[in-house]
């Protein structure tokens, strides 16, 4: 067998994510992150035509996509999960069973871009969701704790949107500071998900008649989502 780090992540990869990376937890509170020191992040990406289509309303394909993908980071939280148990570690999948399902909860204890930032995945944009250098914030992302000794990624302690006011000035429902993240920060001191969730629900009624927390706006245009989608 490969290097433990190399092969979970590559099984990951082969199983269907987009991107896995493990980052130290150390830095943060034992109960939070259940007395484990490593976090894998995993994401998988949506196909480029769902978020072109989204540009104006969410549409029903988006959010049948977006059940879809959690379904699919569900499955491959709990295979890295039993990988490394396998390997006789300790493993927490956090699938949506584990930490909550969102719709009536507006934080968790171990949020999974908090994973995802400190395995150098990406760093939360304006809008509150991760961006990441390859696939913009068009992406669900899942995350697995672990003992396991696994080598963790330099993590992404900054902002990397700088000036943009894109999601800013696009944000239906006005959620959007346009402040700028950095490690440490509460996401209510630049975002309000309050006024996210009542934006988005009224908009899936509007945009496909669903009884559903979704809207996009911001995913489709981010300029680092932009980019992906316009590459070959």
């Amino acid at each position: 067998m490969p290097e433990l780090p190399q092969y979970i992540k590559s099984q990951l990869l082969q199983r269907g994510a987009d991107l896995a990376g493990v980052g130290s937890l150390a830095e943060l509170p034992p109960d939070v992150r259940e007395n484990l020191p490593f976090g894998i992040c995993v994401a998988v990406k949506y196909p480029k035509a769902v978020i072109r289509g989204i540009s104006d309303m969410p549409t029903q394909e988006y959010y049948d996509w977006y059940n879809r993908l959690n379904e699919k980071l569900d499955g491959l939280v709990v295979f890295g999960a039993e990988l490394l148990s396998a390997q006789g570690y300790r493993a927490v999948a956090q699938t949506r069973e584990h930490v909550g399902f969102g719709e009536t909860e507006y934080n968790t204890p171990l949020p999974h871009k908090t994973v995802a930032t400190r395995a150098g995945i990406g760093w939360i944009g304006k809008s509150a969701l991760l961006v990441t250098e390859k696939y913009g914030s068009m992406v669900r992302i899942s995350s697995i704790l672990t003992d396991a000794p696994l080598d963790a990624a330099a993590p992404i302690n900054a902002s990397r949107c700088g000036d943009c006011l894109v999601c800013t000035n696009a944000c239906p429902g006005g959620a959007v500071s346009g402040k700028v993240w950095a490690v440490g920060m509460r996401r209510e001191e630049f975002f309000n998900p309050v006024a996210c969730r009542a934006a988005a629900r009224a908009r899936a009624a509007q945009g496909f008649g669903g009884e559903a927390t979704v809207c996009g706006r911001c995913i489709a245009v981010c300029p680092y989502t932009q980019r992906y989608l316009e590459g070959d």
